[in-house]
């Protein structure tokens, strides 16, 4: 008993505990492997006031479970049984958090989650239209290159499309890269990710860690393990799911990020969003440094000036698979309409 209250009280010191303002979370997809530890530690963040909970079935379970966490936050789960339940789970919602869609297995890529988590992402985003047009939505559902483009088309048809609000959440690949590079430093450093979030589209900026000597070999190593990160855990879990501790955390982080910079904060953040960066290139998605405020994107930075050439191959080697992925995601709605 002792080691699980101060697990929680430990998870709640991981955010600010200086509280500005009152916010309700809907998390979709609650019930699954990054939706239950997600819930977890929003129900551990005091920014929020109020968690709404989504899934098929279970739901509610997670929510009584959750909500015995001496936080002072009301809890609702609701399933597809209950009448008006994403409905109840939406309105007034914030931020939308969704992780629903299943997980990768073993030889499975981010892409070939597509054809069964577009529809997902497509219906859940046609929800949050309707019921919380208003709200920041933070996708994590896989391929991300795929599904933040079909939030995008979902929203604009709609007519309720922001682009400071709609966000792919790619913070566990900075997570992944700050790790790796903590093994070898023997201390945590904020390390740059920027591209997207598949494969070689992930590309760390290790040129930006002040101090940081990496060998040519070490450097592809490192830049390989970060891109490739994801099948580790899916190797080690043996066919049993994918990444959702480590996922529940980064996406759970960025949900802080959006919450302090709501209540005021000069907020910075790594997001995959819309925006002209690479407009020449016809791409429109792409991961990369933004300012955040209480409406969402405030300001989209410029990439640094002095990345190394090698980073600059790779972001080259990264577009035309970003260009395939978007187009797929919004040639998806396009054709289901």
């Amino acid at each position: 008993m002792f080691a699980s209250r101060n697990a929680v009280k430990l998870a709640a010191r991981a955010f600010s505990t200086s509280v500005a303002s009152q916010s309700k979370v809907a998390v979709l997809g609650a019930a699954g492997g990054i939706g239950q530890p997600l819930s977890l530690l929003l129900k551990a963040n005091p920014r929020v006031t109020e968690l709404g909970l989504y899934d098929i079935v279970n739901t509610p379970g997670v929510a009584a479970d959750v909500g015995h966490i001496n936080t002072l936050s009301k809890v609702e789960g609701f399933t597809a049984k209950d009448q008006d339940g994403l409905k109840k789970a939406l309105q007034g919602a914030e931020l939308v958090v969704i992780p629903a869609g299943v997980p990768r297995k073993p030889g499975m890529t981010r892409d070939d989650l597509f054809n069964t988590n577009a529809g997902i992402v497509r219906d859940l985003a046609k929800a949050c239209a309707e019921h919380c047009p208003q709200a920041k939505l933070l996708i994590i559902s896989n391929p991300v290159n795929s599904t933040v483009p079909i939030a995008t088309e979902v929203f604009k048809n709609a007519g309720v499309y922001d682009p400071k609000k709609i966000f792919g959440v790619t913070s566990l690949d900075l997570v992944r890269a700050s790790r790796f590079i903590g093994d070898k430093i023997g201390k945590i450093v904020d390390v740059p990710v920027i591209g997207g979030h598949a494969g070689i589209t992930i590309i760390p900026l290790f040129s930006q860690v002040e101090g940081l000597s990496l060998t040519t070999e070490e450097r592809d190593a490192l830049t390989d393990r970060v891109q490739f990160g994801g099948d580790e855990v899916v190797k080690a879990k043996d066919g049993l799911g994918s990444a959702t501790l480590s996922m529940a955390y980064a996406g759970a982080r960025f949900a802080d990020s959006l919450l302090r910079a709501a209540s005021g904060e000069s907020v910075l953040e790594w997001a995959f969003i819309r925006t002209d960066m690479f407009k020449n290139k016809g791409l429109e998605f792409f991961s990369t440094y933004v300012k955040l405020d209480q409406d969402g994107v405030k300001e989209i930075l410029p990439l640094p000036e002095n990345i190394s050439e090698y980073e600059k191959h790779l972001i080259q080697k990264a577009i035309p698979e970003l260009k395939k992925s978007e187009t797929k995601g919004s040639s998806f709605v396009a054709n289901s309409q």
